[in-house]
């Protein structure tokens, strides 16, 4: 069966631009009532207006769609507590949420002050975490929601002058982790997406020719596939150009060594077995890696365990 929106009522926060105003143009095109947020500000931050948000309700509404304008701060709660008020007002619900909105204050880590650190952390992860917090009770008393939140490859891979973005966007995976785990009981699905795309936020970076098949609407069909019905959760799916892929955190097996072995040397001597990726694998939750660890060691001196982690 195709996937529909039918019903449904969706936040897509940054969505008066670039990738979420894709988003919020696929949603509203497969039935969704959508929220179209955006404050209006510069790439790093500053001034605001709700009228990209106004423009992006317009097309939603000349297609034959339904959607509002909103322009709240998502680093400020109170606004993104009185967005989704106004929606499930309009509308009865939020069902899906995709947390979207971002800046970026680019600078190499000698030269990053506190405030533009800070200010990147409260857009991005704290950000993140309001929009997710403000429909979680919703979502949990109709035993349904979906929410996509926005990594990058600079926090789960690295770039240079972005220390303030990647620690955001790594951070996003981490509340994805626990937020998917708590959510499960409730069929709440959450998942993450890690985009390329030429928008504002790339602009300058990347040349023109590249930049010309880095369509923002090559990412919408991931997210949209995260906000399904019969979503997974706690995946990563990295997106850009038309390329699909999955990324995962994972751990090698890993080496148990004798505790006269634990020292430096040892480690540098096993290091090559200890790091072996052929055994790498994605360990599930936080006490799974506990598990291992005791297990190995229990195996090592002899030890019959009792099961663990049931």
């Amino acid at each position: 069966m195709a996937i529909r929106f039918d019903g449904r009522v969706a936040v897509v926060t940054g969505a008066g631009a670039g990738l979420g105003r894709a988003h919020a143009l696929g949603l509203a095109k497969l039935g969704a009532r959508v929220v179209v947020n955006d404050m209006g500000a510069a790439r790093d931050g500053s001034g605001g207006s709700v009228s990209p948000a106004e423009a992006v309700v317009e097309e939603i509404r000349k297609a034959g769609g339904e959607a509002m304008a909103d322009g709240a701060d998502v680093s400020n709660f109170e606004q993104v507590k009185e967005m989704v008020a106004r929606a499930s007002m309009k509308w009865g619900s939020v069902d899906l949420m995709v947390a979207n909105a971002g800046i970026l204050r680019d600078k190499s880590f000698g030269k990053m002050e506190p405030d533009d650190f800070a200010k990147v952390i409260a857009v991005h992860l704290t950000g993140t975490f309001n929009c997710c917090r403000a429909v979680w009770d919703g979502m949990r008393e109709r035993n349904y929601g979906r929410i996509v939140v926005t990594t990058s490859s600079s926090g789960l891979f690295g770039n240079f002058g972005q220390a303030n973005y990647a620690a955001a966007k790594a951070g996003m995976v981490g509340l994805m982790n626990v937020l998917a785990e708590e959510g499960r009981k409730t069929n709440i699905r959450v998942n993450t997406i890690s985009p390329t795309a030429a928008t504002r936020m790339t602009e300058g970076l990347i040349g023109p020719e590249i930049l010309a098949l880095m369509k923002p609407e090559a990412i919408t069909p991931a997210v949209l596939y995260l906000l399904s019905e019969d979503a997974p959760t706690r995946t990563i799916m990295g997106a850009g150009a038309g390329s699909f892929a999955v990324i995962k955190v994972v751990e090698t097996e890993g080496l148990n060594l004798p505790q006269d072995q634990w020292t430096p040397d040892a480690i540098a001597a096993n290091f090559a077995k200890i790091g072996d990726m052929s055994t790498a694998r994605d360990l599930g939750g936080a006490f799974f890696q506990t598990f291992k660890y005791v297990e190995q060691a229990a195996k090592a001196a002899g030890i019959k365990l009792p099961p663990m982690g049931g």
